[in-house]
């Protein structure tokens, strides 16, 4: 079942292009997932119930990736020499305020509001990412990374592949700076993402069912026209600018003792681990993935990367797989998270109402998934808690259907 319009039924009478792709080897990916599964390889039902392991990326003990907490004071950020790690290559402290800096004046600075609906004796504030210009965190990560570039990548044009949001992120950006911009999407993406884009002028290609679909189309896009590829989450770029709502976070809530991040490729919550790990204090990171294909929640439990079945969600923007060649997320997730948990649709749906009955938000299933963590019981708010409100890009239709059931 559907659960929005999606990018498959859609018209094409909006600004900018639209082009459907049927992949050639859309019939043997799927056949090769189904086997998974009836062979009992898929991950998607590994799911412990015991906390992670930290397992710390191979390097000296004296890099910031090495210990995953320090104990200390008040939970102040001091910059760190070095624009990436030499060690690892991940993104460091450094970067993230270079990112601040980059992209100051182009992203807002989006309120820390209190839940006033929050559990009984629970201090939760909600982090408001769905204020966002583009509806979404996004913007931060494709932000820094177009900035980042060369006069000549940016010339060339850029592409990226997209679950939506992202997608919209880059071709603000692209609009804004006078690069042309092309966006791979799947028939999955809802049509008011794909609408959105159009609008801003990029091309959009819908490039069958599945993620690692729109992502081959938008390789063979990098391949055959020189496009400059702009990562949706596995770029210490992308990373460190959604790791400057880490810094925003701390800064305004310097105590603040545990911070729940809606989880799908990793670039949001290990920017902000990364931040709460310099932390001179011990702060918790905990993920929150939907049911429905939990790539990172699966792959961390597991001890390697993992594919999963891609379902229709109400927490779209969190569908989509690692890819084979991670090269930062599923590192830094292992080694700075402190736990992932799911949440169901329905719970989805009821934190969905919850904000917008109770704080007048209104959020998309992927950035409501940490409200519904700490409603459904799965995540316990101790201390001071910051929730991760990550975007609020919902078909307008389901939206009201959702908010008006409760």
């Amino acid at each position: 079942m559907a659960i929005c319009p999606s990018a498959a039924t859609m018209n094409s009478s909006f600004p900018g292009q639209v082009h459907t792709i049927v992949p050639q080897t859309s019939a043997a990916k799927t056949t090769t997932i189904g086997t998974m599964h009836q062979q009992g390889m898929s991950t998607a039902t590994i799911r412990p119930s015991t906390p992670l392991t930290p397992v710390p990326v191979s390097m000296s003990t004296s890099h910031p990736y090495a210990t995953r907490r320090r104990a200390g004071g008040e939970g102040t950020i001091g910059e760190k020499a070095g624009s990436v790690s030499p060690v690892t290559g991940h993104p460091s402290i450094g970067d993230v305020h270079a990112a601040r800096d980059r992209i100051a004046g182009r992203v807002v600075r989006t309120p820390l509001a209190p839940w006033r609906a929050a559990p009984a004796g629970a201090a939760v504030w909600l982090k408001l990412e769905n204020l966002q210009e583009t509806g979404s965190f996004k913007l931060r990560g494709a932000t820094n990374t177009i900035l980042s570039l060369s006069e000549d990548e940016r010339g060339r044009g850029v592409v990226c592949v997209s679950s939506g949001n992202h997608g919209r992120a880059v071709a603000h950006v692209a609009a804004a700076t006078a690069t042309a911009a092309t966006v791979c999407l799947t028939s999955r993406v809802p049509a008011v993402k794909v609408e959105a884009i159009a609008a801003l002028g990029a091309r959009v290609v819908i490039a069958g069912d599945t993620q690692d679909e729109a992502d081959a189309e938008a390789r063979r896009l990098v391949a055959d026209e020189g496009l400059t590829f702009v990562h949706p989450f596995d770029d210490p770029r992308v990373i460190a600018g959604q790791g400057t709502i880490g810094l925003e976070i701390i800064e305004d809530l310097p105590g603040v003792d545990t911070v729940i991040v809606p989880l799908s490729g990793g670039g949001l919550i290990s920017g902000i681990a990364t931040v709460m790990a310099a932390a001179e204090r011990d702060i918790r990171v905990i993920g929150v993935s939907q049911e429905r294909g939990p790539a990172m929640h699966d792959s961390l439990r597991a001890g390697r990367i993992v594919e999963v079945m891609e379902e229709d969600t109400l927490a779209d923007a969190l569908a989509g797989g690692l890819g084979a060649e991670n090269h930062h997320t599923y590192q830094i997730c292992r080694a700075l998270v402190h736990d992932t948990v799911l949440v169901g649709e329905s719970e989805i749906a009821a934190a969905m109402a919850a904000l917008s009955r109770d704080e007048g938000q209104v959020v998309e299933g992927g950035g409501a998934v940490g409200v519904a963590a700490l409603l459904a019981g799965r995540v316990e708010a101790e201390g001071d808690v910051v929730v991760v409100v990550s975007g609020g890009n919902v078909d307008r239709v389901v939206f009201e259907r959702i908010a008006g059931a409760s």
